[in-house]
């Protein structure tokens, strides 16, 4: 072998080596981007399950403390069922 075809092996064998550093340093950015994208989502779940925690308990503590609109309005269905019912000519006479 020729230094010429030395030095031509020795050349193509570099830019090789470069073009595979190139892609661990390209595939262990995206491995960061990915961990990074986890994370976040991870927190964004975090996030979300403690909002659910609050809305469950505040509803618990609407329901609890004091009748809900539907629970009014169902009272209010049956004081008018009963009117209804009753005979007109009672409170006349």
């Amino acid at each position: 072998m020729t230094d010429k075809e030395l030095k031509h092996l020795i050349e193509s064998n570099a830019k090789t080596v470069q073009a595979m550093l190139d892609e661990i340093t390209e595939a262990r950015q995206e491995r960061q981007e990915l961990r990074e994208g986890m994370i976040q989502l991870q927190n964004a779940m975090a996030q979300l399950s403690n909002i659910q925690d609050r809305i469950t308990n505040l509803l618990i503590s609407v329901d609890g403390d004091r009748p809900t609109i539907i629970k009014k309005l169902s009272a209010i269905e049956t004081k008018l069922d009963l009117l209804l019912q009753q005979d007109p000519t009672e409170n006349l006479g």
